[in-house]
């Protein structure tokens, strides 16, 4: 039985859902686009009247939000966040879907270790979000191109799309390691939803208070929109953390997974 080819077949439906979804999202933006680019001005007037704290809470920053890159980067938060609930979701049923549609005993009866199968259940997730991003960033450049009244760094663009699939990563292990230590899930999506949003609004806070440590608290806020189109990289410091937080979930997901007892009932 060929674990990974299995997952996949099992994630198509869902990877098409959230693959469209995505898109959907950022055309939405994308096409609001040009009335703002339009209006400019009294569009200006009417986001200053906005608290500052509330505008660095959804990432609207006043110097460049009128270029399609500071634009974008308004629309990416959201799009950031059902990516981040897509990988969530993901992640919480690599192993609780085991359990709970009472498959476990049949899955480890077959002669793979548990380190394969977990292995080939990750690699089926990050295949997954991996077409997801690679359709996903085609049609937003794309969209970008078809808008965009001047010429844009298609590269500070493609940095900026790239934060949708490492935020992605860090929630993918997450959700793995509340998939392995939970015992029983029983809906994914409301673990899914509550986690992601707890760290998304950890974030706004984050972002209202101004303490930059407060930031390495929430995946969100690793990656400084304003930083990547001025700096043309990301921060070191919270690539690092989120490389770290995926390391550790996923090695304590898979250390877990070989010693605990699995029930399909």
């Amino acid at each position: 039985m060929n674990i990974l080819l299995h997952e996949l077949r099992a994630y198509r439906k869902s990877t098409i859902i959230w693959t469209i979804s995505l898109i959907a999202v950022v055309a939405l933006f994308m096409s609001l686009f040009p009335s703002f680019t339009k209006d400019t001005e009294e569009f200006r007037k009417l986001l200053e009247g906005y608290p500052v704290a509330l505008r660095e809470a959804f990432g609207i920053d006043l110097d460049n939000f009128f270029s399609i890159l500071g634009f974008y980067c308004y629309g990416l938060s959201f799009v950031t966040l059902c990516g981040a609930i897509q990988a969530m979701n993901l992640g919480t049923s690599i192993v609780s879907k085991e359990v709970r549609e009472k498959t476990a005993d049949f899955l480890l009866t077959k002669p793979v270790t548990r380190t394969a199968v977990l292995t080939n259940k990750l690699l089926a997730a990050l295949i997954s979000i991996i077409i997801t991003n690679i359709v996903y960033l085609a049609a937003a450049t794309l969209l970008a191109y078809q808008v965009a009244t001047v010429d844009f760094e298609v590269s500070n663009f493609i940095l900026l799309s790239l934060t949708v699939f490492f935020v992605q990563l860090i929630f993918l292990a997450l959700g793995i390691i509340i998939s392995v230590i939970v015992q029983r899930i029983k809906s994914v999506l409301t673990v899914s939803l509550a986690t992601v949003f707890a760290f998304y609004f950890l974030g706004m806070f984050s972002s209202t208070s101004g303490d930059e440590v407060k930031r390495y608290l929430s995946p969100f806020k690793y990656f400084d929109t304003a930083y990547i189109m001025e700096k043309s990289g990301y921060e070191a410091s919270f690539l690092i953390t989120g490389a770290v937080v995926i390391v550790i979930a996923i090695g304590i997901s898979f250390f877990i997974y070989a010693k605990k007892d699995i029930h399909s009932v």
